[in-house]
């Protein structure tokens, strides 16, 4: 069973996903379920990860920002990606909170232009840091940022030792919704049911609901689809395959058809209450099998849109928790892109072979005094 998370347009229907934001969605999302293994639970938020690195994308330049926007929106539309993410900053009716944070070292420039793009981002936002001198206090700045833009659920997003003396900036975004079902389940209907888990049989608490709705039955999954206040549904997707097999095969092609199948039937839902919660999780190998790579590369990353300094990505943590109930859903999510500088040296530049006899003195920097002098003739 898969359960998505969608916005539904003003009028009641429910708009299509965006193409090119679902791909990258669900091309991540595969590689996130090859890393955990066939029998674990998995929970991310497609929204925090490309709002992080997206605005991260916004001051990249050249392979660096190509590979980036392959990533995170096939078809290279980083704008059109901005703007969907904008349009589902609002949830009506219900409660949302967003966060997006550029923690910078105070004493390195920033160009005025990409703080700008920071601050237009929905909450967004810019601190001063001191990761040189005080890394420790800045992870525990951001980390207190993450905890009360997502009510708690998120408390220790970057953990000891992801920050060090040579990070220089950190974007931070941090998300939080909750909303109530539209016509919520019966407390008194749910009752322990057996679930087929991978790692056996068992009886977990499952609510029961009898409702007009829509429902799809197409390409492998049968689909039922949960509205809820401000604008916010779940689609709840249970495959006629073993799940691993039909996550392999779901792509942005094939949930279109599954959404275009859907009509309004009375569907007899039973639904296991639940809460998954992923603990800290570093995404840059994912990100690299998706094509992510000058970013990581100190030689090759170009983000001169954000610092005249040589800047690359260090790494890229998540972290999200999901609860389903009878009376809704609950979610929170925090992605950190830590980023490093490459040192540049602008002065004088030499060479010095040593290719012949040569002196070594050994001494005291302060007095002066001699510790050892010797005459290398022969190194050998």
């Amino acid at each position: 069973m898969a359960v998505i998370l969608q916005k539904r347009s003003n009028r009641g229907g429910t708009v299509e996903p965006m193409t090119p934001h679902i791909e990258g969605a669900l091309a991540l999302h595969r590689r996130l379920a090859e890393r955990v293994g066939d029998d674990t639970t998995l929970v991310w938020s497609p929204y925090s990860v490309a709002s992080a690195l997206g605005l991260v994308a916004a001051g990249a330049r050249g392979k660096t920002r190509d590979e980036l926007a392959a990533a995170l929106a096939p078809g290279g539309d980083l704008d059109g990606l901005a703007r969907l993410l904008g349009s589902a900053a609002s949830v009506p009716d219900g409660t949302f909170a967003v966060s997006n944070g550029l923690w910078m070292q105070h004493d390195l420039p920033f160009h005025r232009g990409y703080q700008e793009k920071v601050l237009a981002r929905p909450g967004g936002a810019l601190h001063g840091a001191d990761f040189r001198r005080d890394a420790e206090g800045a992870r525990r700045a951001i980390n207190a940022d993450v905890e009360k833009t997502t009510r708690g659920l998120i408390r220790e997003l970057l953990v000891p030792g992801v920050l060090h003396p040579e990070v220089v900036a950190v974007v931070a975004n941090a998300l939080y919704l909750k909303v109530a079902w539209m016509r919520p389940f019966l407390e008194r209907a749910t009752v322990p049911r057996t679930f087929h888990a991978v790692s056996g049989t068992r009886e977990v608490p499952t609510m029961e609901q009898r409702e007009r709705m829509s429902y799809a039955a197409a390409e492998g999954w049968r689909m039922a689809t949960l509205p809820a206040e401000g604008d916010v549904v779940a689609d709840v997707l249970l495959p006629d395959d073993e799940l691993v097999t039909a996550e392999r095969r779901l792509s942005a092609e094939s949930l279109s058809r599954l959404y275009g199948a859907r009509r309004e039937a009375e569907v007899g839902l039973r639904l296991p209450r639940f809460r998954v919660e992923g603990a800290s999780g570093d995404l840059t190998e994912p990100l690299r099998l998706l094509g992510v790579r000058a970013a990581f590369d100190p030689a090759e990353a170009d983000f001169s849109g954000i610092a005249a300094a040589r800047l690359w990505i260090d790494t890229v943590i998540h972290k999200a928790v999901l609860r389903v109930d009878e009376q809704g859903l609950e979610g929170a999510a925090a992605t950190a892109v830590v980023m490093r500088t490459v040192s540049a040296w602008l002065g004088e530049s030499v060479d010095l072979h040593v290719d012949r006899p040569f002196l070594v003195i050994v001494r005291h920097a302060t007095s002066g005094a001699l510790y050892f002098l010797a005459r290398v003739t022969d190194p050998g």
